[in-house]
C-alpha cells in the first residue's frame, strides 16, 4: 500500500492546523452553522439529525492494522464504541463531539489517514475492486492508478469547487466489483487486441433522483495518459455543468443534455489541447508510485491443502463459510476471504471497536497485514493461505464476523436512513434487519443463490437500491413511512437500473412482499439461474404480480 511521503505528512498536518482553527472560532460564537458548512464538509465533517458525523477516507478501500487499530481506538474513545462502512468503502464515525473533531484528525495523521474530500463538491474518495492486488482475474493491479488520481485530485485548485460533486472508480477484472459504470468517471482496465493494456473510459454513471448507466467516453485510453484525459473531462464538466440548480448539476445530467457524441467532442477536444503539457506523470514517478503496490512475496504453495479439505470434511459450518466468503487468489495455495458485517438482525456496516480489533489481528496473523473495505460494506482479508483457513474462520467466529452470507439475500446494502441522517424521509436500518432475519436460514440462502438487495431511505440513493435486484426506496407519504420496491438493477457488469414496481408499500408490508417476490423467484427459475437472470427472461409483469400479493 501507499506510504506517506514529507510532502503528504504535511499537507495533511496544515489541514489539521487550520481546521481546529475554524472549529475553535464555530465553537467560540465567531463562525455561525451556515458560515462554518462549506469548511466542515471539506474536512469531511456533516450534521446529521442528532449529531455531526465524521466520514474518513479509506483509499481504494485498502487497510493496514495499525489503521484499523486506530479507527477502534476512535471508535471507542471519542464516540460510541463502533464505525459505520459505506458505500465508497469509508468509515463514518456518528457521534462524535465537534470540539474533539481536530483531535481525531490529527490521530488518523498519525496513521497516514484523513477526512479530506469526503464530502464537498470535490473529487471525493477513489475506489476500486476490493479483491486488487489479489485477484485472479485481474490484468495487473489496479490501485497504483487510483493512488495517482487521489494524488493528483487531491486540493486541485481548478476542482476543488465543482458544480457537484464527483466519484471515480477504477477496475482491472472483466468481473465489475467496484461498480464502474454507476460512477462520474468509471475506469476499466483491460488488455486490447493487440496487447496493450489501457482503459475504457466510462462516464455519466450515478444514481440519486436522475439514475443513468455509465457510457463509454473513450473505449481504449493509454494507461500514461489517464491524468490528462481525467483532466479534460473534468475541465468539460466544470466548464458546462449546472450550477443553478443541485438536483441537475451532476456530470450525468450533462453527458445525457448534450448527448454522448457531442461531450466526447468536447472532451477529445480539450484533451487534445492539454495532453502534451505536462500534466501526465513521468516514467519515474508512475514506477515510484506502482514500487508501493508490489505483489507481496507469496510463499509456494500446492493449489491444494489437506488441511482445509480435511477441516471442510469434518465441520459443515465452515464448508459452508468457505463456499460462500472465499474467492480465488493469483497465486497458488492462497484464498481471498471475505468478511460479513452482516450477522442476521445486524445493522449493515455497523463494526464494533473490538470487531475491528480482532480483525486487525487476523490481518497481520494471516493476511499480510492488509485488510479491504468493500463497496458492499463488508471487509476482505486478501492474502490468507488455504492453510490458515479454519483457524481464520476460528478468530472470525469468535468476533462475530463469520456470517456465511456473501452474496446472498440477507447481505443488504442499507444506509443510516432516517435513524441518523437529516436527509432520509423513512428508516433502512429496521427493513434491513426484518428481511435478514425473515431469511435467517443460511441453508435456505444457499439454495437461492446471488440475491442483491439494496435498500436507501431517500432519494439521494446512498444505499444504491436502483442496482439493486430487489431495490427499496423510503418515501415520505403525508409523514407516514413507505417503501417504493425496483426490481431488476445491477451494479456488476451487466449494469442496469431497477424498474419502479407501482405504488409504495408500509413498513408493515414490504417484507411480506420481498419474500413473495424471493417464492415466485424459486417457483420460476430455471437451471439454479440468478433472480436477476429469472428476472430478465421473464419480465417485470409478473414479479409486479407477484410483489402486490403481499399487500
Amino acid at each position: 500500500m501507499y506510504r506517506y511521503d514529507e510532502f503528504d505528512a504535511t499537507l495533511v498536518a496544515e489541514r489539521v492546523s487550520q481546521f481546529r482553527g475554524q472549529v475553535n472560532r464555530r465553537l467560540s460564537g465567531e463562525l455561525t452553522e451556515e458560515q462554518f458548512k462549506p469548511l466542515r464538509l471539506m474536512n469531511g465533517v456533516y450534521l446529521q439529525l442528532h449529531a455531526y458525523m465524521l466520514r474518513v477516507a479509506i483509499p481504494y478501500g485498502t487497510l493496514n492494522g495499525k489503521q484499523l487499530r486506530k479507527l477502534a481506538h476512535i471508535a471507542r474513545t471519542y464516540d460510541k464504541g463502533y464505525g459505520h462502512l459505506t458505500t465508497r468503502q469509508n468509515i463514518q464515525f456518528n457521534w462524535p463531539a465537534l470540539v474533539d473533531v481536530p483531535d481525531i484528525l490529527d490521530e488518523l495523521a498519525e496513521v497516514e489517514m484523513h477526512a479530506i474530500q469526503t464530502s464537498g463538491n470535490c473529487i471525493r474518495n477513489t475506489t476500486s475492486d476490493q479483491y486488487a492486488g489479489a485477484s485472479a482475474e485481474e490484468v495487473e493491479d489496479p490501485r497504483p492508478y487510483a493512488e495517482m488520481i487521489r494524488q493528483w485530485s487531491t486540493f486541485h485548485p481548478e476542482f476543488s469547487y465543482l458544480p457537484r460533486k464527483f466519484k471515480i472508480a477504477v477496475t482491472a477484472a472483466d468481473r465489475d466489483r467496484a461498480a464502474v459504470k454507476f460512477h462520474d468517471i468509471g475506469l476499466r482496465l483491460y488488455k486490447n487486441d493487440a496487447g496493450e493494456t489501457g482503459f475504457e473510459v466510462f462516464v455519466g454513471g450515478g444514481l440519486g433522483r436522475t439514475p443513468y448507466v455509465g457510457q463509454t467516453v473513450r473505449a481504449f485510453l493509454p494507461k500514461r495518459h489517464l491524468l490528462s484525459y481525467l483532466e479534460a473531462i473534468l475541465r468539460v464538466y466544470n466548464q458546462q455543468g449546472r450550477r443553478d440548480n443541485k438536483y441537475k448539476a451532476r456530470i450525468k445530467i450533462l453527458v445525457n443534455a448534450e448527448g454522448i457524441n457531442d461531450f466526447t467532442n468536447a472532451v477529445e477536444a480539450e484533451w487534445n489541447a492539454i495532453k502534451d503539457s505536462g500534466i501526465d506523470l513521468p516514467r519515474e514517478e508512475v514506477e515510484r508510485i506502482h514500487a508501493y503496490f508490489a505483489a507481496p512475496d507469496f510463499e509456494p504453495l500446492p493449489a491444494t491443502s489437506t488441511a482445509f479439505e480435511t477441516r471442510a470434511s469434518e465441520e459443515p459450518e465452515f464448508a459452508r463459510w468457505a463456499k460462500t466468503n472465499l474467492a480465488a487468489h493469483k497465486a497458488s495455495g492462497y484464498s481471498i476471504v471475505n468478511i460479513s458485517v452482516k450477522p442476521i438482525g445486524g445493522i449493515p456496516g455497523d463494526i464494533t471497536d473490538s470487531q475491528m480489533e480482532a480483525v486487525a489481528e487476523i490481518a497481520e496473523q494471516y493476511s499480510l497485514d492488509e485488510v479491504c473495505v468493500t463497496h458492499e460494506q463488508n471487509l476482505v482479508l486478501p492474502h490468507v493461505k488455504k492453510d490458515d483457513l479454519y483457524a481464520v474462520w476460528r478468530a472470525l467466529k469468535a468476533a462475530d464476523l463469520a456470517t456465511a452470507n456473501i452474496g446472498l439475500v440477507s447481505d443488504i446494502i442499507a444506509c443510516p436512513g432516517l435513524d441518523y441522517c437529516s436527509l432520509a424521509n423513512t428508516r433502512s436500518i429496521p427493513v434491513a434487519q426484518r428481511i435478514s432475519e425473515r431469511f435467517a436460514d443460511l441453508e435456505q440462502q444457499e439454495e437461492l443463490g446471488e440475491l442483491k438487495i439494496k435498500i436507501s431511505g431517500c432519494i439521494n440513493a446512498c444505499g444504491h437500491h436502483h442496482a439493486g435486484h430487489i431495490g427499496i426506496l423510503g418515501v415520505d407519504k403525508k409523514g407516514e413511512e413507505f417503501y417504493q420496491v425496483t426490481l431488476g438493477g445491477s451494479g456488476a457488469e451487466d449494469a442496469s437500473i431497477g424498474e419502479i414496481a407501482g405504488r409504495g408499500l408500509s413498513s408493515e408490508q414490504v417484507v411480506d412482499a420481498v419474500e413473495n417476490l424471493v417464492n415466485f423467484y424459486r417457483k420460476n427459475r430455471q437451471d439454479n439461474e440468478r433472480f436477476l437472470d429469472t428476472y430478465r427472461r421473464l419480465g417485470a409483469d409478473p414479479f409486479k404480480e407477484a410483489l402486490y400479493d403481499a399487500a
